[in-house]
């Protein structure tokens, strides 16, 4: 990637963009460049963590990561997925092969199992057209309730505008998280 077009803002933090950072981020760990970045317009951070949804919602943490991670591999943001495979991927239980079908097309996609390739196959349609087909609707709905299809549908559209500020920006990937090319599924 490369030169960020946003430098990131350092510390000592404005008291609002400190409790921000403190809200979302591990006890000891240091704010993540793309919320460093997103602190630039204090206004634009404190909305986007409003509006987050990595709290425990109505899906599972496992689902929820599946959407993210085929969300920002759809959208390219290497940073993002990186980010979410490194700090939630082995909570989620999602193992090496299901993270690399995360960012596949064709075969790896279609060998997923039922459940995982219906999550996969609805941040598709939306990112393709930006709505559900009567088809895939009924299929989602027999599987989750209508709360729980607004979080999904949400969940992608939180994640393409991250994946938006994390392109454009071009922030600097993190040191601890891992690359696209870390899982790569086999050709």
């Amino acid at each position: 990637m490369s030169k960020p077009r946003m430098a990131p803002v350092e510390g000592p933090y404005e008291t609002s963009i400190a409790q921000n950072f403190e809200r979302v981020m591990p006890p000891g760990m240091e704010p993540l460049k793309l919320f460093r970045t997103m602190a630039n317009s204090p206004r634009v951070l404190q909305r986007l963590f409003a509006g987050g949804l990595l709290d425990k919602g109505s899906i599972s943490l496992r689902d929820r990561e599946i959407i993210i991670l085929r969300t920002c591999a759809r959208c390219g943001s290497e940073y993002e997925w990186g980010v979410h495979v490194a700090l939630f991927s082995e909570k989620a239980k999602l193992n090496a092969s299901l993270i690399a079908a995360t960012q596949g097309s064709g075969q790896e996609v279609n060998e997923l199992p039922l459940h995982d390739g219906l999550l996969v196959r609805v941040v598709d349609e939306l990112h393709d057209t930006s709505t559900l087909s009567d088809g895939l609707w009924a299929e989602v709905a027999e599987h989750y309730t209508c709360a729980q299809v607004l979080e999904i549908i949400a969940l992608v559209g939180y994640y393409h505008t991250i994946s938006f500020v994390t392109n454009a920006a071009k922030v600097e990937l993190e040191a601890f998280a891992p690359r696209f090319s870390s899982f790569r599924a086999a050709p």
